[in-house]
């Protein structure tokens, strides 16, 4: 079960990881700055979802303007999504929930995917500036992607 709208938005710091090393992203640190829109994916380097990335990547310009950012989680390495990141040129940080606990938090772990255990389903939610959810969609499909329009559409 996903979270609902208006709630508070779980507060979380995971780990990106870039060429300059391992970073700390805390969603808490937007608040009152801007929106965010938080992409959880099942696996890196997966074709769809390197077609979720990319299409983000290739239109990050309109969430900027919408004053956006975007983070994509899953719960592989920071050192695996970082490798697809430079493969992909994603202009956006991916960040790791490898100990399953954000996904768990937002209700979007699945129990057994394919048999493997405690994989993020494919999700996105909106986030406002006041750190409430302002859109939560979660599919048990990992081939659906969410509804950009309708994300841009909330923000």
């Amino acid at each position: 079960m996903t979270l609902d709208i208006g709630t508070i938005a779980p507060d979380f710091t995971l780990k990106t990881k870039t060429p300059d090393g391992l970073n700390d992203i805390t969603l808490s640190e937007h608040k009152g700055e801007s929106n965010v829109v938080l992409l959880f994916f099942p696996f890196a380097f997966t074709s769809v979802c390197m077609a979720e990335a990319c299409s983000v990547r290739d239109d990050l310009k309109a969430y900027d303007e919408l004053n956006a950012k975007v983070y994509g989680i899953s719960v592989d390495s920071p050192f695996a999504q970082e490798a697809m990141a430079i493969k992909e040129g994603l202009n956006f940080p991916l960040l790791s929930d490898f100990n399953k606990e954000v996904s768990q938090k937002y209700g979007v772990l699945y129990e057994d995917f394919i048999g493997f255990q405690g994989v993020s389903k494919r999700s996105a939610f909106v986030i406002s500036k006041e750190g409430t959810v302002a859109l939560a969609w979660s599919s048990d499909d990992p081939k659906q992607l969410p509804d950009f329009a309708q994300i841009k559409g909330v923000l």
